[in-house]
């Protein structure tokens, strides 16, 4: 009798210290995206609620890159120009841009509208170089389901080229 009382306690601790590792934060992930003439590599990302990210950008092209992350892109004169919903914006959350060394960015939309697209949202530039920019966030409950990301330059040639990614949240 004693044995199995041993046991049923035994079993219920693993079963407790299981559900208690499950719903700890998932591992921070931090990833290298290449932009590139016409495409990010890599091109599909997951991420989870509660994850802290951090996305290294390097242009490993000749010409000037952007990225957004959004759903209902938007046209303008017949072009890609942009999402109707930034992920960013609507889950209230402002990624940290930096370029290099940590010096602030001068390229990160802070959510506000810029004078390229016709809506509110972070879009990151990315010009050639050896400049390599860092976004840093945390990944909000607001931010579940699928996403899209885009670079949009020259009035959506890029995006339209195939510069189009998917981005996918799970709880």
């Amino acid at each position: 009798m004693k044995k199995k009382v041993g046991l049923f306690l035994i079993f219920m601790m693993a079963l407790i210290l299981t559900a208690c590792s499950s719903s700890s934060a998932p591992k921070p992930l931090e990833l290298t995206i290449e932009l590139s003439e016409f495409k990010f590599s890599p091109n599909t990302l997951e991420f989870q609620v509660g994850q802290e990210v951090t996305l290294h950008l390097v242009n490993a092209g000749a010409l000037g890159h952007e990225i957004m992350f959004g759903r209902d892109v938007m046209m303008e004169d017949g072009q890609p120009d942009g999402y109707m919903t930034d992920m960013f914006l609507s889950a209230n959350v402002e990624p940290d841009i930096t370029v290099d060394e940590g010096s602030q960015s001068d390229n990160d939309m802070d959510m506000e509208e810029d004078e390229e697209h016709d809506h509110a949202g972070v879009m990151v530039e990315v010009p050639p170089g050896d400049d390599e920019y860092t976004m840093t966030f945390t990944v909000t409950e607001d931010m579940v389901g699928t996403w899209e990301i885009g670079c949009f330059d020259q009035n959506g040639v890029h995006y339209s080229a195939g510069m189009v990614g998917t981005l996918t949240v799970s709880p």
